[in-house]
Formats: structure tokens, C-alpha cells, sequence
């Protein structure tokens, strides 16, 4: 009986201090991780948005009632994590940054920034975390994929297997025509929180 107590106090004694430990690493690796997201989110904001400075929207109502609209227009599934007003050097709105994602991905969530300007034109995409198949769904992460959203004033994407003809087209990706969805229901989720956003600066 003596056994068995004592090797459950030096048991729960490793167990206590694994404990520590972990939590130690935590508090050491949490601030840097923090900020290497931190970079990362700045600089997927600079890329579309190049001229502009960012203002996070902390109206948790507003986001309440973008997330509405997205899925008021069929958008259930897509996240809406974040928005920011992109403005220039005066303070003037150029437009949003809207943090997107989209479970629908092949290797699940792929999150991504976009970029609209007020009148509707979309300004970028920058992908922060993909975890498709490589040289398949990983090329959706390609200035070639995503440069077909670019400057694009459109009300919604379709894909196509056959080659684009309209500037709301967008050529699959061989072979993956899942990661295409994702990305497409993504950034149409997008524009319909982009729309109810600009309904509310007038």
C-alpha cells in the first residue's frame, strides 16, 4: 500500500512540474508568436492595400451585422474574422481589409485577407494560412491564381474549367476544384460583408 501511494505522489509530483514547464514555454513563446502574427497580418494588409494605413474595427456589432449579411446571401459556412478600414495619410477611407475563412478547402480552413476599394473593386488577396495539396490546391497561394481577382469590380465570382471570358470568371485550378470553390465562396462571402459595410458609411 506504502508502494503504490508513494509511486502516486512522485507520479503526480512529474506530472506537477511537466506542468510548469509547459506553461513556462507558453509564457516564453506566446509574445513572439504574437508578434510574428502580428507581421504577418501587416504585411498581407500591405500587399492588398499598398498605399494605405489600417484601422482595426472593433464594433463588435458591426461584425455581428456583416457576418449577418454574409449569410443572409447563402455565406453560412465562411468566417468573418476581422475587418479594417484602409485610409490614407488624411484619415480619408479608401476602403477594407477583410480577414476571411473558409473551411471548405481540401485540407481544411484557408484564410486569407482581401482588399476592396469603396467603389467595389477588389484591390488583392494575400493567403496567411493554406493547407492544400502541393502543386494542386497549393497553387491557389500563385500570383497567377490570385491575380485573376485583382482589380475586379464585379457583384460575384463563378469558376471555370473551359477558360475565362467575363472578368467575374476565374479559371480553375487543375485539379482542384475544391480548392477553387473555397477560394470563390470566400471572397463572394467577402464582398457581400464589403456591401453591407459601405451601406453603413453613407
Amino acid at each position: 500500500m506504502g508502494k503504490i501511494i508513494k509511486d502516486a505522489f512522485a507520479l503526480l509530483m512529474i506530472t506537477l512540474v511537466a506542468g510548469i514547464l509547459l506553461g513556462a514555454v507558453r509564457d516564453i513563446t506566446k509574445d513572439p508568436i504574437a508578434r510574428q502574427e502580428k507581421l504577418t497580418e501587416d504585411n498581407s494588409c500591405k500587399e492588398v492595400f499598398a498605399d494605405a494605413e489600417f484601422e482595426d474595427v472593433e464594433d463588435e456589432a458591426m461584425l455581428e451585422e456583416a457576418r449577418a449579411a454574409m449569410a443572409q446571401e447563402g455565406f453560412d459556412v465562411q468566417m468573418l474574422v476581422k475587418i479594417k478600414r484602409a485610409v490614407d495619410a488624411g484619415g480619408n477611407l479608401l476602403g477594407y481589409v477583410l480577414n476571411i475563412i473558409d473551411p471548405e478547402g481540401y485540407g481544411g480552413d484557408i484564410s486569407f485577407m482581401m482588399g476592396v476599394k469603396l467603389d467595389g473593386t477588389l484591390n488583392g488577396i494575400s493567403i496567411l494560412a493554406i493547407g492544400e495539396t502541393a502543386g494542386l490546391g497549393m497553387n491557389a497561394d500563385t500570383d497567377a491564381f490570385k491575380g485573376q481577382f485583382k482589380d475586379k469590380q464585379v457583384e460575384a465570382f463563378t469558376y471555370t474549367k473551359t477558360g475565362s471570358s467575363a472578368d467575374s470568371e476565374i479559371d480553375a485550378l487543375s485539379g482542384a476544384t475544391i480548392t477553387t470553390n473555397a477560394m470563390v465562396n470566400g471572397v463572394n462571402a467577402g464582398l457581400s460583408a464589403f456591401r453591407y459595410l459601405v451601406g453603413q458609411e453613407g
